[in-house]
């Protein structure tokens, strides 16, 4: 019971910290409908579709993460100079994300995945993108807000999705701004750039990303401790959190400490954009002075609600707390 108190009380913080999120902004679509039949051009289904929704993705689902957990939240990137790039600035303005950090290039489009959903099941995704680096131009904006705005806030979490926006030197100036602020640096990684992220306080990859940037296959407790290990020795940062999927999670720390997390999904409907809410809520607690261990319950339990949803999706802080009465760690 002590613990769990705990663990509420940090989440009841939550609403006095201020977050910036850098990274790749994509527009999520989602197409919904049926399938009864089989295409007499090809044996593929064909999808009758009932409605199309669109949502913050990429670093902005991070970014709605975080406000859906009453922070307040400011978003770096960039978007094209397109209807889709209106609608995703629409979107997280609504969501009461601060996007005064958007970079409008004319010569990018803005990502877009649109997913095809026929009975709760995913058919298809299509991908709009260009992911080649920035233009200096275009990168020297980015910096320039980043800077400015890094005094402002108590974290800067960096959102790699490899669509071009995160590249060494923009990390390399925000992980020198950021630490003569001494401001927590968090990264949801893409596995081809493990480089860029040394010196950062913790980053969070997936099992898949973790073996890869390291070049061992994890396939028992003992692999996955040389992963994590050697991931804490070549970044040098504090923690290392690699989340296993069903298996849940585990927490290697600078100090040596390694804590397994058990999962706390119920039932799994869709794991699109649980990195994110794992992030969002993994920095959130940081900020809110929690340890590295019950920053990662709580974004453990947080990844077991979102996963249970259709769609990318977030949760919120009271969502989190009922979540916690009936947690069995």
């Amino acid at each position: 019971m002590q613990n769990l108190n705990k663990l509420k009380k940090i989440i009841s913080k939550f609403s006095d910290t201020k977050i910036l999120v850098v990274g790749d902004l994509i527009l999520d679509e989602f197409i919904w409908g049926k399938v009864d039949r089989i295409s007499p051009e090809a044996p593929v289904p064909v999808v009758r579709a009932d409605k199309e929704t669109y949502l913050p993705g990429g670093a902005s689902n991070v970014a709605s993460n975080i406000a859906a957990l009453g922070a307040e939240v400011s978003v770096a990137g960039v978007i094209g100079n397109d209807r889709r790039g209106e609608e995703l600035a629409s979107l997280m303005l609504d969501g009461g994300i601060n996007t005064e950090g958007l970079i409008v290039d004319e010569d990018r489009p803005t990502t877009q995945k649109s997913r095809i959903v026929a009975h709760h099941q995913q058919v298809v995704r299509i991908d709009r993108e260009k992911s080649e680096d920035l233009s200096k131009d275009t990168l020297d904006q980015l910096i320039e807000y980043v800077k400015g705005k890094i005094p402002e806030v108590d974290a800067v979490v960096i959102e790699d999705y490899g669509k071009g926006v995160i590249t060494a030197s923009l990390l390399k100036a925000i992980v020198k701004f950021a630490k003569q602020n001494k401001k927590i640096i968090t990264v949801d990684p893409k596995e081809n750039h493990f480089s860029y992220y040394k010196g950062v306080t913790a980053i969070t990859p997936n099992h898949k990303e973790a073996q890869d940037a390291v070049g061992i296959k994890i396939t028992d407790r003992g692999s996955l401790k040389k992963t994590g290990l050697k991931l804490l020795k070549d970044l040098n940062c504090r923690a290392v959190l690699i989340t296993l999927g069903e298996e849940g999670m585990c927490l290697f720390e600078k100090s040596g400490k390694i804590t397994h997390i058990p999962t706390a999904a119920q039932e799994v409907f869709d794991v699109s954009g649980a990195g994110d809410t794992v992030i969002a809520c993994f920095t959130l607690a940081l900020a809110s002075r929690a340890s590295m261990v019950d920053a990662a319950r709580i974004s453990n339990v947080a990844a077991g609600i979102v996963v249970e949803k259709v769609g990318v999706a977030a949760t919120t802080g009271e969502e989190l707390k009922k979540r916690l009465r009936t947690w069995k760690q």
